[in-house]
């Protein structure tokens, strides 16, 4: 539990991030109508101009936006809860590395933060766009750096974990031979 104040950070962005997720799921219950009301208000805005009048492609933006903020929702609370989970969990390793767990526990917490807001801003830009697909093209700048993070640290807790437990002996304490 000592080294638990090293991860201060990655600790806070994915509380943070459970914490979006959460706050998207009690917004979503208390104003979900609002919520549709403004993305289909944006669409209607740009009904002629983008979308040439056909109602019917606005309102397939509309619900499709409405689908990205859900994702959101589930994304923020799932890396959350498995960045948190890791971040304890490298926490609990024997042994050094610090600096690497600790890029690694950063790299989690903020990776599953910024995927999480990826879709959400993806979903409040496509019905001015008119499209779901240009929305989050325009965003790859947010996304693929956010997402890259949470596969790099997922990859570097398993290699983590991986020499980390090969350090303990059988009745779990730390072995003293460190080749």
């Amino acid at each position: 539990m000592k080294n638990l104040i090293h991860f201060k950070i990655a600790l806070l962005l994915c509380l943070v991030t459970l914490a979006f997720g959460f706050g998207l799921g009690i917004t979503f219950g208390v104003a979900e109508d609002t919520l549709k009301g403004h993305l289909a208000s944006q669409g209607q805005a740009v009904l002629d101009t983008v979308y040439g009048g056909d109602e019917a492609a606005m309102n397939k933006v509309v619900r499709k936006s409405w689908v990205y903020f859900k994702r959101a929702h589930l994304h923020a609370n799932g890396l959350g809860t498995s960045g948190l989970v890791m971040v304890l969990l490298i926490a609990a390793l024997p042994g050094g590395r610090m600096r690497w767990r600790w890029l690694t526990a950063t790299a989690l917490g903020l990776g599953g933060l910024v995927y999480s807001v990826y879709w959400l801003l993806a979903g409040l830009k496509a019905p001015g766009l008119g499209s779901t697909h240009a929305a989050k093209e325009s965003l790859d700048w947010v996304a693929i750096p956010g997402a890259g993070l949470c596969v790099l640290g997922l990859v570097s807790v398993i290699v983590l974990v991986a020499f980390g437990l090969g350090k303990l002996d059988s009745d779990g304490a730390e072995s003293v031979d460190r080749a």
